[in-house]
């Protein structure tokens, strides 16, 4: 084999995996982002209620995830892998922390939203989007409030 079929070998190689390499950032674009227009359905809000049979008068719930009072009318907080609001007085929302996005947890709730601090997704208290990126709302987790706590389930 001559040095100029060798050359012509490599160069063949090489332009080989270049078209592999843009076929596979192609599909990677074309699949990122699918169905993010899909909507979520909307979470249903939790209201205070009268302590459940298992709390103890005066005593807190061991399987509480937040204290009603900590969470702000028109703000919320976040605990683990929930985000919890309150949006108006007694009515409390629990969402997922989890941007959708990008996958990032939320970073805060301020200024009457939920904000992601990976790519600047800002949602609503409901968990609608306000600013993308994202364009799918957080994903609703069921919670209630027993008393004065917030239960998740």
């Amino acid at each position: 084999m001559t040095n100029d079929e060798l050359i012509l070998r490599r160069r063949a190689v090489v332009a080989g995996a270049g078209v592999v390499a843009a076929a596979a950032a192609l599909t990677a674009c074309s699949t990122y982002g699918k169905n993010d227009s899909a909507q979520a359905p909307a979470p249903k809000p939790a209201t205070a209620a009268a302590p459940g049979p298992n709390a103890a008068a005066g005593q807190p719930n061991p399987s509480a995830i937040a204290k009603t009072t900590d969470v702000p009318v028109g703000g919320g907080l976040i605990t683990g892998d929930v985000v919890v609001t309150q949006p108006s007085a007694g009515s409390f929302v629990g969402l997922s922390s989890v941007c959708t996005h990008a996958g990032c947890k939320v970073a805060e709730v301020s200024g009457g939203t939920i904000n992601c601090a990976c790519h600047g997704s800002k949602f609503g208290l409901d968990g609608s989007v306000v600013t993308g990126p994202a364009t799918r709302p957080l994903a609703a987790k069921n919670i209630r409030v027993e008393g004065d706590s917030v239960i998740l389930g």
